[in-house]
């Protein structure tokens, strides 16, 4: 099958429930900086955490239905609890290539560790979920995993917290547990914990590999735009455009914490049209 050029260029539509996605698309710029991106963050329905996985299946397909109507040509669900919930329901609606979070993360943690013994952490949602676990032990059976809930993380991330003695205080207390557990891996299960990557990998010694799934998920997008030819030809940077569904000032103000870069125009749109 020929792609045209003009399907190529088109964007990556990336959503996620709020602002923690953009460590996706900070690692997107870094691995594809000529891709065009289009975010949406359900900032007025923010955290999808808490939810039933019927409510996340509903936004998620509202999520999808908005990014398509701005004409993507691949989706990342950069949420973790999404992609845990309704990554697999949504794909069986639509043709478009879709990939989410955890697959991405589980599968380099599983590459990586020498010993067999992988922590994850992540939110409360994402832990009783147990999205990350069941991928792991797909992927290899034999895997001793520990899960641990570090819901202050996102808090700490989001406040510029990320370099200061309260953070390090904090991230001791959460992971002396894990830590006893003899891990050689430690899988970052939320898109704010990448801000936090320097505080912890400081708790957790440097015997232990911090697995990024955001910059993992980037890797793979990479890969599968590549196999599937929608990689985009352009060699000029791509352009970035930002949605919300609630707060544009605030989304702007620390989302450029998570991006690292500044932020243009942020648009709000009424994600309940969809």
């Amino acid at each position: 099958m020929i792609i045209s050029k003009a399907h190529r260029t088109k964007a990556i539509g990336i959503f996620d429930s709020g602002i923690g996605g953009l460590t996706v698309v900070a690692e997107i710029i870094k691995q594809l900086p000529n891709e065009n991106v289009i975010y949406f963050g359900d900032t007025g329905r923010y955290p999808y955490g808490p939810r039933s996985r019927e409510i996340i299946r509903k936004f998620s397909k509202q999520n999808v239905n908005f990014l398509l109507e701005k004409g993507v040509k691949f989706i990342i669900i950069a949420c973790n609890t999404a992609s845990a919930f309704a990554l697999e329901y949504v794909r069986k609606m639509y043709t478009v290539p879709m990939i989410g979070v955890v697959k991405p993360g589980s599968e380099a943690a599983a590459r990586l560790t020498g010993n067999g013994r992988i922590g994850v952490i992540g939110t409360e949602g994402t832990i009783v979920s147990s999205s990350y676990q069941k991928e792991l032990k797909k992927l290899n059976g034999s895997l001793k995993i520990s899960a641990k809930p570090c819901p202050l993380f996102v808090s700490l991330a989001e406040e510029g917290y990320i370099d200061k003695p309260a953070a390090r205080l904090i991230a001791r207390d959460y992971l002396s547990e894990i830590k006893q557990k003899k891990i050689d891996t430690l899988v970052l299960g939320c898109t704010h914990y990448p801000l936090l990557k320097k505080v912890i990998g400081n708790v957790m010694g440097g015997k232990v590999t911090l697995v990024d799934s955001a910059e993992q998920t980037a890797s793979a997008v990479k890969d599968t735009l590549t196999r599937l030819e929608l990689d985009n030809p352009s060699k000029k940077t791509g352009e970035k455009r930002f949605y919300v569904s609630d707060s544009p000032e605030k989304f702007k103000r620390l989302g450029e914490r998570f991006l690292g870069k500044r932020i243009g125009k942020v648009n709000l749109i009424d994600i309940n049209a969809y």
